[in-house]
């Protein structure tokens, strides 16, 4: 080899052991969020039907054969309107029995009342004692009283009869017919039910696990099936203390707040309840990644880098895992793309966060 090529392999070799400068760190651009807490809402819905809030059993005051019935089931009524009427020969029979009894009573206060004026003259001319001009004031205050009682009971005679003619109490509509003409009723039963229209609500059944979230929900609002779209404003009139022995719910009402005409009875409802529930932390899906069995998100420094962060979760809602452990409020993560980094990478934050 001649000494050119020599000395050409010599340099060669000496230029390949000498270190390379190394290569800067890829500075990679990346999506953060500063984690905080997220007010949490939680919300129920049950089913419903639209009720009157007042819903009236009418009955007859006194018993006897119905002769007519006057309303059919959904006519709607105004106060003071016959709805059915019984037949009133006896009621009629007993008011003439009460009138008779009237005027014999009374029959009989006038002639004490003539008596006591005779006996008054003889007592001042001493020829009866003062015993007997007393009984026959008694007499007279006696015949007073039993004409007062007579006229009393002849007036409650007089009202039995106006009772046979069932009127409603307010105006409404008849949501249901119990009893039909020719039936025998006795007093109390009851003939018609009357649902007054002013206010209506949603009667609903609260399951056991529900009730204490109903009784302090914050937010009662009311859909109805045959009206999509529209959301009524509710709240709670009525929740029961004790549960159904069968379904073991707990029935509830709640007022409608701004319903109107078109907001018909026996519509079918669904009620929601909300409130806010505890505050809690949640970085979106894509921020989690795994590297062994522990999901980590980055986390990013102050000085520019970033560091892996074991967290634990405790379930997914709306594409957003709620954080239990791992993260405090004021961290800063990457959004998106955390397993493309190495711990210690430095990064650049992208505006727009």
């Amino acid at each position: 080899m001649s000494r050119i090529a020599f000395s050409l392999v010599v340099l060669l070799a000496a230029a390949c052991g000498q270190p390379h400068d190394p290569k800067p760190d890829e500075i990679r651009p990346v999506r953060v969020l500063q984690v905080g807490p997220v007010a949490e809402t939680q919300s129920f819905e049950f089913a419903g039907e639209v009720r009157a809030r007042v819903e009236t059993r009418l009955a007859f005051r006194v018993g006897g054969k119905i002769r007519e019935r006057l309303v059919e089931t959904g006519a709607v009524v105004r106060a003071g309107q016959p709805l059915a009427r019984l037949d009133p020969q006896d009621l009629a029979l007993a008011e003439a029995a009460a009138r008779a009894q009237e005027a014999s009573a009374e029959s009989d206060r006038n002639l004490a009342a003539a008596e006591l004026a005779r006996y008054k003259e003889l007592r001042a001319k001493n020829y009866i004692s003062q015993a007997e001009f007393d009984r026959r004031a008694s007499a007279l205050a006696s015949a007073e009283a039993r004409l007062e009682a007579v006229r009393a009971q002849r007036r409650q005679t007089a009202n039995q009869a106006d009772y046979a003619v069932l009127a409603a109490d307010a105006a409404g509509v008849i949501v249901a017919v119990e009893a039909e003409a020719g039936q025998v009723v006795a007093a109390g039963q009851t003939v018609v039910r009357l649902a007054r229209l002013a206010e209506k609500e949603i009667a609903f059944a609260v399951p056991e696990a529900q009730r204490a979230f109903v009784e302090q929900a914050t937010v009662l609002a009311a859909t109805l099936n045959a009206r999509p779209g529209r959301t009524l404003k509710a709240r709670l009139r009525e929740l029961a203390p004790v549960a159904d022995p069968a379904t073991r719910t707990y029935a509830a009402r709640a007022v409608l707040l701004d319903a109107g005409d078109d907001v018909e009875l026996g519509m079918s409802a669904r009620i929601e309840a909300r409130a806010p529930g505890a505050a809690r932390l949640e970085v979106p899906v894509a921020a989690l990644y795994s590297r062994g069995e522990q999901p980590q998100v980055m986390l990013v420094m102050p000085d520019g880098t970033v560091r892996p962060q074991t967290v634990k979760f405790g379930g997914i809602a709306h594409e957003r895992v709620v954080i239990e452990s791992g993260l405090k409020p004021g961290d800063v993560v990457v959004a998106a793309g955390a397993q493309l980094l190495r711990p210690g990478q430095r990064v650049r934050v992208l505006a727009g966060r």
